[in-house]
């Protein structure tokens, strides 16, 4: 590109000015374009949170009680009804009481139940009545113990089958029809196999977690590449070292796939084991709040299941990034 540049004597010369193009500058073009539209995610994500809970007041909130027009009959039989509670100071206001179950409360009817539970986290007042501390640990006990037996059976099953291509075709048809089926359906026939609602709830979590991993193993050992397996053969491995060495590492990625799923399946399912079978856990408390007709505290057990699944989840995506491995 030519340019005129102006010297000493009033002349001017023409002088060819560089344009820089390339990578260079198109990767600071790029940043320069993405940086208009980027932001801190933090706070979108926190000014989302502030807008849903505003709404979420606005929509629940109630306007106090006005005795105004009405006559001291009516008040009295609305007292007697327990729909007004008369105050310290001789007014009327709504029951607390019965407002837990009118409508769906606001979140500092919810706030308050959370500051509640939170104080009394591990108090034992009764043999069902235990702080959501231990009814955490017992919640996590139980998932913790039914996904790790079957982890441990899915891949050594999956290992098999994806060795012996014959024995995978034969037994794949009955992987892929028990995979769907739900594991509360297993929940009666289990009860009445082991008679012990505990042990009941841990084998429904097995059933959960046990079909997804066995499946991506079998797949993902069939699908190795050869030439690992010609490597291992020409270096004379034992078949224990050829196992972890050459067959595990190289299925890894699709082993973890599986188990990611079997993850979130033990998860959703050891919540309803522990509603329908009794069995002291957060799933136990959601469904008292429900006996209890306190719709704060079943929304307050929803949030926990919640923060426990996130806390396990990002605790399995740093424990799955020990094992796995980018080619």
């Amino acid at each position: 590109m030519l340019t005129e540049t102006a010297v000493a004597g009033g002349k001017s010369i023409g002088v060819e000015a560089t344009v820089r193009t390339g990578p260079a500058a198109n990767g600071k073009k790029v940043r320069a374009m993405a940086g208009q539209t980027g932001g801190n995610p933090w706070f979108i994500s926190g000014f989302i949170l502030f807008l849903f809970l505003l709404g979420w007041q606005l929509f629940t909130l109630r306007a106090p009680f006005d005795p105004k027009g009405m006559t001291e009959e009516q008040l009295q039989l609305m007292e007697f009804n327990g729909d007004i509670v008369r105050t310290e100071s001789g007014t009327y206001q709504w029951n607390p009481e019965k407002e837990k179950v009118k409508g769906v409360p606001g979140p500092l009817a919810v706030l308050e139940k959370a500051r509640v539970e939170l104080s009394e986290a591990f108090v034992k007042k009764g043999t069902n009545d235990h702080g959501i501390g231990y009814l955490v640990l017992y919640t996590v006990a139980r998932f913790g113990a039914g996904l790790l037996a079957a982890s441990v059976v899915a891949i050594i099953l999956g290992v098999l089958l994806g060795l012996n291509k014959v024995l995978f075709k034969a037994v794949n048809p009955y992987i892929q029809i028990l995979k769907p089926i739900s594991p509360l359906a297993w929940m009666p026939l289990l009860l009445y196999t082991v008679k012990d609602p505990k042990w009941t709830a841990v084998l429904v979590v097995f059933m959960a977690a046990l079909w997804p991993t066995l499946a991506t193993t079998a797949f993902g050992v069939n699908g190795l590449r050869k030439d690992y397996l010609h490597v291992a053969a020409i270096l004379q491995l034992s078949w224990f070292k050829r196992l972890f060495k050459v067959i595990l590492p190289g299925a890894a990625p699709t082993i973890v796939n599986g188990l990611r799923i079997s993850f979130g399946s033990a998860l959703v399912a050891v919540v309803p084991a522990e509603m329908l079978l009794g069995e002291l856990g957060v799933g136990y408390l959601s469904w008292i709040e429900w006996n209890n007709l306190d719709i704060s505290g079943v929304i307050f057990a929803i949030l926990v299941v919640g923060c426990v699944g996130v806390i396990l989840d990002s605790g399995f995506n740093k424990l799955a990034g020990l094992v796995t491995y980018q080619e």
